[in-house]
């Protein structure tokens, strides 16, 4: 039992499980839940009462079972006692000074990064405000390589994402000619394709395969199917360079997605024998978001941003080239305004940067909710200077095929110029190879594109 008094209102927290809930900043889900802070004053309560608990009760008590929940097991196996002894007189709000204090390096928080459970970082994210989620994530750096190196220090990549209602091969080549003339694919080329089966999957990697080869591009390139898709495509030998999978944090919620930790781990080593890699071996993509375990109801209770921290666990199990939070993807119901989708894609991209992952973040919003572009320009800033691996590159930032709102090329473009991030090295002399840039800058008119849009127009062989 947990107790805490803000002035005259004495409030009882039973468990860590809802000790954290009520701690969490106010999000639609959490009230959707019936986990929320019932008023300011508890939630105040519970953030007072958290900020002054010891790591290391973290543990002593499991908030979901590892007896009956794969990921709770995973997360003890992951945890290692030697890199928590740094860290193991601290209180949740004492991690949080340490954190933001300038005696704390990059390293230092490298050192730790198993040493730190998610709920521990869940829970010190409750108690951060925006500018400490900045910092904090700033600090942390990770790195991966495919063809191409991410997230080194003053870079940003772009994920191009040529979506397309019907798969349409013309369609998607001419996304992805707009995207790579404004510089962007350095992430990744993905698609969503809008119908998950095996021909449509296997027609789209050998459409960007062809043109990843035809203009020798230090790029990786991946349909977003299901990982057994995915795996079916590697048995017939297709060209597929990295497996995709939406996680969660809990096992029913990964279930209700048809995977497990096994069927992942079969799935990575699958893509690593395949060796499509150059410069590094990292062959995963995950993507996550706020709110998909209570949409499966797979919550078991616990608030959605704990239970996102927790699935950052599952992804860094399998050394990913990227992971993204999909962070307006799923709607008001979950995060209701602006305020509450940049709050969520701050927290995200710190808690799974202190856990070592490469993370980015896809600052968008679906048109239902009360969100707009000037909400999604304030939060692609703050994750600029945060330090954000990549974001995604959407002609025009409306995805036609999934509907919903995202970052354009210009977007990249605008970020890139204002910080003076520069895409991924090998992606960035390429560029330059192609004339399409010049010191990271669109050249004037002087680019001649007629041989890329011959090409494009031309069409591939499927």
């Amino acid at each position: 039992m947990f107790r805490s008094r803000i002035g005259n209102f004495q409030f009882q927290f039973p468990d860590l499980k809802t000790l954290l809930a009520k701690a969490s900043p106010l999000r639609s889900g959490d009230q959707l839940a019936n986990v929320a802070a019932e008023s300011g004053q508890e939630r105040v309560a519970a953030q007072f009462c958290l900020a002054d608990l010891p790591l290391d009760h973290f543990l002593k008590e499991e908030i979901l079972p590892s007896e009956t929940d794969e990921v709770s097991a995973l997360i003890q196996k992951q945890f290692d006692p030697v890199a928590f002894q740094k860290i193991s007189h601290l209180t949740v709000g004492s991690l949080r000074d340490w954190i933001l204090s300038e005696d704390c390096k990059t390293e230092d928080l490298t050192a730790v990064r198993y040493g730190l459970t998610p709920e521990m970082v869940a829970a010190v994210s409750k108690i951060m405000a925006l500018q400490d989620l900045i910092l904090a994530g700033k600090k942390c750096r990770v790195v991966t390589a495919f063809r191409n190196t991410i997230g080194l220090e003053n870079r940003l990549s772009v994920r191009l994402q040529p979506n397309h209602p019907t798969d349409d091969s013309a369609g998607v080549a001419a996304s992805i000619l707009d995207g790579l003339l404004l510089g962007a694919g350095d992430a990744v080329i993905g698609i969503n394709p809008a119908t998950d089966n095996l021909p449509t999957s296997r027609k789209l990697l050998h459409l960007m395969d062809s043109i990843r080869t035809k203009y020798e591009m230090p790029v990786q390139t991946c349909v977003l199917s299901h990982v057994t898709t995915s795996m079916e495509l590697m048995n017939e030998n297709a060209p597929l360079d990295l497996v995709f999978q939406s996680i969660g944090g809990t096992q029913k919620l990964n279930e209700s997605f048809g995977i497990n930790l096994s069927l992942l781990k079969e799935a990575y080593e699958q893509a690593l024998s395949l060796k499509r890699y150059t410069v590094g071996n990292n062959v995963m993509y995950f993507e996550t978001g706020q709110g998909s375990a209570l949409s499966a109801n797979a919550h078991f209770g616990i608030d959605q941003q704990t239970l996102e921290t927790r699935a950052y666990a599952v992804a860094r199990e399998f050394s990913p080239l990227l992971v993204n939070t999909v962070v307006g993807f799923i709607g008001p119901e979950y995060l209701f305004n602006g305020k509450q989708i940049i709050r969520a894609g701050l927290e995200d991209h710190f808690c799974g940067k202190i856990l070592g992952l490469p993370m980015g973040v896809d600052i968008c919003y679906t048109n239902h909710a009360d969100a707009d572009a000037d909400d999604m320009d304030m939060l692609l800033t703050l994750l600029g200077v945060a330090g954000c691996n990549y974001i995604m590159g959407i002609p025009g930032s409306d995805d036609v095929m999934l509907s919903y709102q995202s970052t354009s090329f210009h977007d990249a473009l605008y970020l890139r110029q204002s910080l003076g991030l520069k895409p991924a090295p090998e992606f960035e002399a390429w560029l330059q190879k192609m004339g399409i840039t010049k010191e990271n800058h669109l050249p004037a008119t002087n680019f001649d594109s007629t041989k890329l849009l011959s090409s494009f127009s031309g069409g591939f062989h499927e």
